[in-house]
């Protein structure tokens, strides 16, 4: 690093790593829209990229399913991927 330089701390997506997928929900209404689901990265399209698309095994409480193409969203938009909320410890 060069002097004065300021390192990024955001964080970088690799397969393997836990995102949250956020579901479109079905349509009789058993799972809502907009509900977190544990993603595992199975594929990373810009390697390099903080919001690169990637493809993910979501996992469901009834199930899996693979998806791929999924845009990163920080404002949590049906379709898309974000990194897990910080949950501090409770004392």
């Amino acid at each position: 690093m060069k002097p004065n330089e300021v390192r990024s701390t955001r964080k970088i997506p690799s397969v393997g790593r836990v995102v949250h997928y956020v579901a479109y929900g079905t349509p009789g209404g058993e799972f809502p829209v907009g509900a977190c689901r544990a993603g595992i990265i199975t594929e990373v399209e810009e390697p390099d990229n903080p919001e690169s698309p990637i493809g993910v095994c979501v996992l469901n409480p009834t199930g899996i399913y693979f998806n791929q193409h999924l845009p990163y969203n920080d404002a949590q938009a049906a379709g898309s991927w974000h990194w897990p909320e910080y949950v501090p410890d409770q004392p």
